[in-house]
């Protein structure tokens, strides 16, 4: 099971590799997809099924999944699926799956509600914990730029222009995310845009251009943060803060995956300062100041110096409830539990992309800069 569509039809992707040459055969089971086709794959008979919990209950109470002969079930990403309200949908499977099982949970936090999950429904299962100095984004590039927040598209271009790789754009909500594909697209850039209101069938037509190449850039929500693996993806931006830290590891794994060299730039616009210096705390790579590399100066008024957001891990929506400093619940650990239970912008090879061109790290405000 994975919290979201296009996690699952990753999975179902990855599967699909490993299973070529041995007649294993997935059904891949998400909302926003028609039944039909779903219920022809399981009529021709599947050993591996790939879910969202909404739409593995859709076919439990309508019969065309049976869980009596299951020996496996993997909850990947647990801790959003407790963030997305699915743990009563969890438990619900679960309770009609044979007791005589082999389960695997796996989470980037361990708040008190996964652990009690793990507790009722795993049997002295074995831990595998990776602390949080390990999350720190080693093998990344990261910098940050602290700008009024009008600025914000000025600089981004400016940053991606010269790039000939894959770029993510990450976005906090779904109105700004819809706002930066469009202009991005004005500025005569091949981008696409993922968030939560559009349709299934144009997210997955968004994704596979990005994950093909046919787009260079890709602006997401972090719907596309977590599990989703393209990798030819040469600088992620954060164009907003992330509200959570564990949201920002997240976002910026997207980049240097399998060994490879990525680059990480956060646009911090003032009033998000405040968050912005909690996660700093976290980082534990050497971080390089634009401000200080551009010439940029820093102007913030006294009222936003002084603000200081009160936090809680899991982000406002979390039913986590653990609060800043403690670690009870396996704050900051990323981990596993497995266990017997119960167009126009494209790349000019001679210099970037074709509208710009490449300038030689030479930026318009003011600085030379690698970035």
């Amino acid at each position: 099971m994975a919290p979201t569509r296009e996690l699952a039809m990753q999975i179902t992707t990855e599967i699909k590799k490993f299973g070529k040459y041995t007649g294993i055969r997935v059904a891949t089971v998400y909302g926003g997809q028609g039944m039909g086709l779903q219920l022809d794959a399981l009529d021709r008979g599947v050993e591996i099924v790939v879910a969202t919990p909404g739409r593995l209950i859709d076919h439990l109470k309508r019969g065309s999944i049976e869980l009596g002969d299951v020996t496996h079930i993997v909850l990947d990403e647990a801790d959003t699926m407790l963030d997305m309200g699915f743990v009563d949908d969890i438990q619900f499977i679960l309770d009609l799956a044979p007791e005589e099982r082999v389960m695997s949970l796996f989470s980037a936090t361990m708040p008190t509600e996964i652990l009690r999950l793990a507790e009722e429904y795993l049997k002295n299962p074995k831990q595998f914990l990776l602390d949080a100095d390990d999350l720190s984004g080693e093998g990344i590039d990261q910098a940050y730029l602290v700008i009024k927040d009008r600025d914000k598209m000025k600089y981004l271009i400016d940053f991606i222009k010269p790039l000939k790789g894959q770029i993510i754009v990450f976005c906090s909500t779904k109105y700004r995310t819809r706002d930066v594909a469009k202009y991005l697209h004005q500025e005569k850039f091949d981008a696409v845009a993922i968030e939560g209101d559009m349709s299934q069938s144009r997210r997955e037509q968004s994704m596979g251009k990005f994950r093909s190449g046919k787009v260079d850039i890709l602006v997401a929500t972090d719907v596309a943060s977590r599990g989703i693996d393209v990798p030819r993806v040469e600088l992620v931006v954060n164009y907003d803060v992330p509200n959570q830290e564990m949201a920002y590891f997240h976002r910026i794994g997207r980049t240097a995956r399998a060994g490879a060299k990525g680059r990480a730039i956060t646009l911090v616009s003032y009033s998000s300062v405040g968050d912005w210096n909690l996660i700093k705390r976290q980082i534990k790579v050497p971080l390089t100041d634009l401000n200080k590399e551009m010439g940029i100066e820093i102007s913030i008024p006294d009222p936003l110096k002084r603000q200081v957001p009160s936090r809680r891990y899991g982000g406002s929506q979390s039913r986590s409830g653990y609060s800043r400093g403690s670690r009870s619940g396996g704050y900051g650990r990323s981990g596993g539990y497995g266990g017997s239970s119960r167009g126009d912008a494209r790349d000019d090879r001679s210099g970037g992309r074709k509208k710009y061109g490449d300038r030689g790290g030479r930026n318009s405000y003011g600085g030379r800069s690698r970035w």
